[in-house]
């Protein structure tokens, strides 16, 4: 092929892409967020069970992930085969305010051989038996657990068995033949094993688990990401979805399909590949690079394409923690130490906020930052120019300014300083719309003097009784706190917006989130909820969040807003809002108000007159 024909070639290619990225600014990311999300973009990081790093470092992380492999079920042999120890992570990690994320990788550890003996090992009875008791096991103690949970299922795994079947996903694997019960109706195929995990979710009744579905840029049999670029990205996404629509994507006999697709950008720093393999692994971070690149915008329309396709958002995850600070040397714990990447700097540095809206319009509601193995870069080592700890510094400032609310679907984000309330209430860095009083904001920190409040016909003009949906006069009404933030809320004389009591909510002095909610509150479709909500002066909060989290029929939808500490009064009543979409459903699921917090304060907020 000439230079002109592959310049020609590659032109095509570009201006195809760009129609694409057109016809997303009319169509909107596709697909709901699972509740678990909580509607945010997620920031997580890896770290073993047991340390403390993460609640050390004064940071609202959203997440913690961490391996189960082979083993797991019984502490790799110092425990009984009952699943306590991942009991104990889910609550270790939800102690520290965190969503605990289970990286399932068992399959390569099962006897039988490694990666290359994948699809016999599906063919082995017993094994799939042994196998799917600990997936059970896992999801019984995620649902006694309660809080969410994420499951991301068997990194690589279907890539590696499209590649063994020849993309066939009715290759014989024994999985009704695995003698379980739960598993009895399902098929005796590879879909049938990826169907398994949908089937013991149902099962067991383990609804608040997320099962995430791995999805490898090599799995078409092309490297899109860093080898395959002048091929058309469509042709690929579809090789390998016609492959996965059996196996949980599509409709299917357990009537349900995976929650969320899960893909990691790179297993390694970009230049251990350089230096040890002599591999260009470095993306290009300019927002005009080609599409037929090795970039950032390359892959943002790859994911931007499995959105499209399948309904499903994205989990980015164990993202390489890199910066170009790093020594290139073997990480042995000392300053700097690692290899150099540029991803944190690409989601965290000067164009950052540019960069995390665009990966959230194609789809991304996670980013998770881990290293993929020993010897890479650490977040626990990682200094930039400026001496700071590069992503602890970086995700610690927007997270403790409330983060990035994620477009609803149909929608996109506009660019930073695009008007973030012409798209849901949008905002980066925890600056939210202030609307002098209107529903969706806050009215200054002033109460209302009228007589009335905002209309609704609730009198608290100086009357003694509190006629609010949640007054808290006589008990907490059902009201409770979670998260390492908060401890038991009680109600007080304290303070009182109406009547003569209010819900105290009880900061202990550790940094992270807290949140406050009841259960079945009969909010009809449409409404706004009006919390009052007293801001102790000098508090280390940094943002509240009202929402509502409705159920099952409503898919779990999460309604909120968060709202940056600045543009509320201290030292007396706020009005904060919360407006249910069209159509919501009642009795919602919970409703309630999330606080972020930094720092070592220990002081009370308060809450009461609860209206719509």
């Amino acid at each position: 092929m000439t230079n002109t024909i592959r310049r020609a070639f590659a032109a095509l290619l570009t201006l195809t892409c760009l129609g694409a990225l057109s016809a997303q600014a009319a169509t909107g990311v596709q697909g709901p967020v699972p509740q678990a999300f909580q509607n945010r973009l997620m920031v997580g990081l890896f770290e073993e069970a047991g340390q403390n790093w993460m609640r050390d470092s004064a940071v609202p992380w959203d997440a913690r992930y961490r391996y189960f492999t082979k083993g797991w079920a019984d502490n790799w042999g110092y425990g009984a085969h009952d699943g306590s120890w991942a009991a104990s992570f889910f609550t270790e990690t939800k102690a520290q305010g965190y969503v605990p994320v289970v990286t399932y990788y068992q399959l390569f550890g099962e006897a039988g051989g490694g990666e290359g003996e994948t699809l016999a090992k599906l063919k082995n009875a017993s094994t799939m038996r042994s196998y799917f008791e600990d997936v059970k096991l896992l999801l019984q103690r995620a649902k006694t657990f309660g809080g969410p949970v994420i499951v991301h299922v068997e990194p690589d795994a279907v890539g590696i068995l499209q590649s063994q079947t020849a993309s066939n996903p009715n290759a014989y694997a024994a999985i009704a033949a695995s003698g379980m019960p739960e598993l009895a109706g399902l098929p005796n195929t590879v879909a049938g094993w990826s169907l398994a995990f949908l089937q013991l979710r149902k099962a067991v009744g383990a609804n608040n688990v997320v099962l995430g579905l791995h999805i490898s840029a090599w799995a078409s049999g092309k490297d899109i990401a860093f080898n395959s670029l002048t091929d058309p990205l469509q042709p690929e996404v579809d090789t390998v979805v016609n492959f996965l629509k059996p196996l949980g994507l599509g409709t299917n006999v357990t009537g349900a399909t995976y929650d969320v697709l899960v893909g990691d950008p790179l297993d390694r720093d970009a230049d251990f590949y350089r230096l040890t393999q002599g591999a260009d692994h470095t993306w290009d971070m300019s927002d005009t690079a080609s599409l037929t690149s090795r970039s950032y915008n390359r892959y943002a329309e790859w994911l931007r394409l499995w959105n499209q396709t399948t309904g499903k958002r994205w989990v980015l995850w164990q993202i390489p923690l890199g910066n170009f600070n790093h020594l290139n040397i073997n990480n042995s714990g000392g300053a700097r130490q690692g290899y150099k990447d540029n991803r944190t700097e690409y989601f965290f540095g000067a164009s950052g906020d540019a960069h995390r809206r665009k990966f959230a319009n194609v789809g991304v509601v996670a980013l998770m930052f881990g290293a993929g193995a020993g010897g890479q870069s650490s977040y626990q080592n990682d200094q930039g120019t400026d001496g700071q700890p590069y992503l602890k510094q970086r995700a610690g400032v927007f997270l403790n300014a409330g983060g990035l609310l994620l477009p609803a679907a149909g929608t996109t984000l506009p660019p930073p300083g695009g008007g973030g309330s012409t798209d849901g209430g949008t905002v980066d860095a925890g600056t939210p719309p202030v609307d002098a009083g209107t529903d969706g904001g806050v009215d200054g920190g002033t109460r209302p003097d009228a007589g009335t409040d905002a209309g609704t016909g609730t009198s608290d003009a100086g009357t003694p009784a509190d006629t609010s949906k949640y007054g808290f006069e006589s008990s907490t009404q059902g009201w409770s706190a979670s998260g390492a933030a908060l401890s038991a809320v009680s109600t007080t004389t304290a303070k009182a917006y109406a009547g003569a009591r209010s819900l105290a909510v009880p900061f202990n002095g550790t940094s992270g989130k807290g949140t406050v909610a009841v259960a079945n509150a009969a909010v009809y479709s449409g409404k706004t909820v009006t919390f009052r909500f007293w801001l102790p002066t000098g508090s280390k909060i940094t943002g509240v969040q009202p929402y509502a989290l409705e159920g099952a029929a409503a898919n779990w939808r999460w309604t909120g807003n968060w709202i940056a500490v600045g543009s509320l009064q201290a030292g007396a009543w706020n009005n904060i809002t919360v407006k249910l979409p069209a159509g919501s459903t009642s009795p919602l699921y919970q409703l309630g108000v999330e606080f972020q917090t930094t720092g070592t304060w220990k002081g009370t907020a308060y809450l009461d007159a609860v209206i719509w």
